[in-house]
């Protein structure tokens, strides 16, 4: 079963995620906000996103989080061990994480929320 409810994963304190949730309340969109942080995430979750999106896309080497592991435990990161990674480190998921319509979105940019809300 597809659900149609918007649903936006992230962290409350996170800017791209401000921007996110400020425009989807801007453009009148009714969502589910989700903290990964405080109300968790589980295997199946993340499991289905990475259905649709490749698990490089959403692992954020960019991220304070990824800078401060060790080089043995970001070399040991792979398609096999992302879901255990993540689970246990959500603030590498790259945010937001925006499910609508049965697909999955990675980040933010204005532009792209329009055309996927059109």
């Amino acid at each position: 079963m597809i659900d149609n409810m918007t649903k936006l994963y992230g962290i409350k304190n996170c800017d791209t995620v401000k921007k996110a949730r400020q425009w989807l309340d801007q453009q009148g969109i009714a969502h589910q906000f989700h903290d990964v942080r405080v109300d968790g995430l589980d295997a199946a979750q993340i499991d289905a996103w990475r259905q649709q999106v490749a698990w490089e896309t959403l692992l954020n080497k960019r991220s304070t989080t990824w800078k401060q592991l060790d080089e043995t435990s970001k070399a040991s990161v792979n398609s096999d061990t992302v879901t255990d990674v993540l689970l246990a480190n959500p603030t590498l998921i790259k945010r937001p994480v925006l499910e609508y319509s049965g697909k999955v979105h990675i980040g933010f940019k204005a532009a792209e929320y329009a055309a996927i809300f059109d």
